[in-house]
């Protein structure tokens, strides 16, 4: 435990884009090895820098309720790992946030998720964390509609963000057929049926 300890400690220390940022770093991340589910965002937004708290924001609001689950479970690191593919607040671009910093995937991710000892669901979100886990990939709506393909232990799912509002509107089959699958699942995970559907 001291050496994953010693390696957040690590982490949350990193200065490797300080250059780039616009806000400085801060590193937003809940991780313990125990978790048995990891779900793979993005980069914190301004909000969530500003808190320190990763998800605090609208959404971590839809996020949870996809999962089906309350904000003590979600923030219990000992159940949920959050590891998004870039830990700090990259700054803004023309349309949003700019895309995470590669740097920090290429220097800690790898380390982070060799330290899990009974992973049994992994949660991507958007775009960057599919690519990332699943290597090239089709168009996010032909990669979330083919949720089974790695079911029961991972899933891709769209980002949570409210500037997704408009895909789920032209997409209701996500809201119909995959959440409620992906919170069955979940549920079954916390509980500690390992078997899956």
């Amino acid at each position: 435990m001291t050496d994953t300890a010693d390696l957040i400690a690590r982490v949350r220390a990193c200065q490797l884009c300080a250059a780039h940022l616009p806000l400085g770093p801060r590193p937003v991340l809940q991780f313990a090895p125990e978790a048995r589910i990891l779900i793979a965002g993005q980069a914190p937004g301004i909000r969530v820098h500003r808190s320190g708290i990763p998800f605090d924001d609208p959404s971590g609001v839809r996020l949870r309720e996809w999962l089906g689950i309350d904000s003590a479970t979600f923030y219990d690191a000992q159940q949920i790992a959050l590891l998004p593919m870039g830990f700090c607040y990259p700054g803004t671009g023309a349309s949003g946030d700019l895309p995470p910093r590669r740097e920090c995937a290429e220097q800690w991710r790898g380390e982070l998720l060799a330290r899990f000892n009974d992973l049994q669901l992994t949660i991507l979100l958007g775009n960057y964390a599919i690519a990332y886990h699943l290597g090239r990939h089709r168009t996010l709506t032909d990669t979330v509609r083919a949720w089974q393909q790695h079911w029961p232990q991972l899933i891709a799912l769209p980002h949570p963000s409210p500037r997704n509002n408009r895909w789920l509107a032209h997409n209701p089959w996500f809201a119909s057929e995959v959440i409620p699958a992906l919170q069955q699942r979940v549920a079954q995970v916390l509980k500690g049926n390992t078997t899956g559907t």
